[in-house]
C-alpha cells in the first residue's frame, strides 16, 4: 500500500481545527497527522491528542545511577586503597556523603537534558514537507494517507479553508 504525505496550509486556527475535524470524519486518526505552527498554541486547541510527557522519570533515574556511580567510586577508593590512621574506619561517611550528593545532582542534570531532548524527538534526522509561511503565522496539518483517500482529503480540505496544498510522494514534491 502506497502513501502519500501532504501539508496544508491555514491562515487562522479555527479553519485548522476544522481541517483536523474533517480528517478524523474521513476515517484518519490522530496518529496519521501532525499539526505545525510557529505560533505557541495551547495543547488541544486544534482538537489533537493531549500527549503526556514523562520528563519527570528522568531526574530521578539520573539521580539513583549518579549516587550508585559516586558511592561506587568513594567506596570502592576507599576499600581498595586502604588508610588506617588512628584506629578511625577506613570508610569516611562525611567525605562519601559529599561525593555522593555531587554525583546524585550531575546525574539528575545530566539526564534532564537527556530527557528533554528525548521528549523533544530531537534532533529530528528528516523534516519531510514544510513551508516557510508556517512560522510567519500559517497552520500546517502534515498528512499522511493512503493514495485511494488523497483526491477525498484534498476535497475535504479545500472545503474547510485551506490556502495551499503541497504533495509529496515517495521523496518528490509536487
Amino acid at each position: 500500500m502506497s502513501t502519500q504525505r501532504m501539508l496544508a496550509l491555514y491562515d487562522n486556527d479555527q479553519r485548522a481545527a476544522n481541517g483536523t475535524d474533517a480528517l478524523e470524519g474521513l476515517g484518519l486518526t490522530q496518529k496519521d497527522f501532525e499539526i505545525l505552527s510557529g505560533v505557541p498554541y495551547p495543547e488541544g486547541a486544534f482538537g489533537e491528542h493531549i500527549s503526556r510527557l514523562r520528563i519527570y522519570v528522568f531526574p530521578f533515574i539520573g539521580a539513583f545511577c549518579g549516587l550508585a556511580v559516586a558511592l561506587l567510586l568513594t567506596a570502592g577508593t576507599q576499600v581498595s586503597y586502604p588508610l588506617i590512621t588512628g584506629g578511625k574506619p577506613v570508610l569516611s561517611l562525611p567525605a562519601m556523603a559529599i561525593v555522593s550528593y555531587e554525583g546524585m545532582m550531575l546525574g539528575a542534570i545530566l539526564f534532564t537534558i537527556i530527557g528533554i531532548i528525548f521528549e523533544s524527538r530531537l534532533p529530528r534526522t528528516k523534516m519531510g514537507l514544510y513551508d516557510k509561511r508556517i512560522t510567519e503565522g500559517f497552520i500546517g496539518l502534515l498528512i499522511e494517507c493512503p493514495d485511494e483517500l488523497s483526491t477525498d482529503i484534498q476535497t475535504a480540505l479545500r472545503k474547510t479553508g485551506a490556502a495551499d496544498i503541497k504533495l509529496q510522494e515517495n521523496g518528490t514534491t509536487a
